[in-house]
């Protein structure tokens, strides 16, 4: 359809990252000062150099090796994040983490392993923080993506100054692939494995997930 051959025109011409756009609301789900962190999925390690200006010790993964360079190239010599191109549901340097943070990476892993992996690497009292994707199957999701075309179309203008940016941002250079579980089936997922996770619609076809684990925690699957 020429109206939408224009608006992918438009976007490939201002590009912007959805995910760095959801950085700031992260920051505002976490304490002052924490010990330790962990980003799944860091990418060029963008959320993880902002959790390091909190944290005593962040560490950033991510499966593409490519990326990871790039992480340890932006990163200033001093700040404590270390990045690794390591597996998510394999990688194991000791200890549990305050917090957990994932960002359109979630899709990507197998949900109930990856959720079950996350909730056995926090420390009580820990937060787990995601930000991810998942295939439309409610109306409010389907309004909001309606209403996050012409956002997103704004949102790359002013980003960009009106400019056509040479190259598009490192952070949207990683692979992509699109999200094949329904909403409601990730919801009640999410839900069964992290009792009291708070999971919302969010604007530009993304959810938000946030769980604190409280210190009598018990794993579902042991029940």
């Amino acid at each position: 359809m020429p109206l939408l051959d224009a608006l992918a025109r438009f976007n490939d011409a201002h590009p912007w990252s959805h995910n760095a756009h959801f950085h700031p609301w992260i920051m505002r789900q976490l304490p002052a000062r924490l010990d330790r962190a962990l980003d799944v999925g860091c990418g060029s390690g963008d959320l993880a150099r902002l959790l390091a200006t909190r944290a005593r010790q962040v560490h950033g993964i991510d499966s593409d090796e490519r990326i990871i360079g790039e992480a340890r190239e932006s990163t200033r010599s001093g700040l404590p994040v270390d990045f690794s191109a390591a597996d998510a549901l394999s990688y194991d340097e000791g200890g549990r983490y305050d917090v957990i943070t994932c960002v359109a990476v979630l899709h990507h892993l197998p949900l109930t392993e990856t959720l079950s992996r996350f909730r056995e690497q926090l420390a009580p009292g820990g937060i787990l923080v995601v930000v991810g994707l998942t295939e439309e199957d409610t109306h409010v999701q389907t309004l909001l993506g309606l209403a996050s075309v012409p956002l997103n179309l704004v949102a790359g203008w002013v980003k960009n100054r009106g400019r056509t940016p040479p190259h598009p941002p490192v952070a949207m250079t990683a692979p992509t692939r699109p999200a094949d579980v329904p909403y409601t089936a990730f919801v009640c997922e999410a839900r069964r494995i992290l009792p009291g996770a708070r999971v919302r619609h969010r604007l530009f076809w993304r959810y938000s997930l946030v769980w604190k684990k409280v210190r009598a925690d018990v794993d579902p699957g042991t029940l």
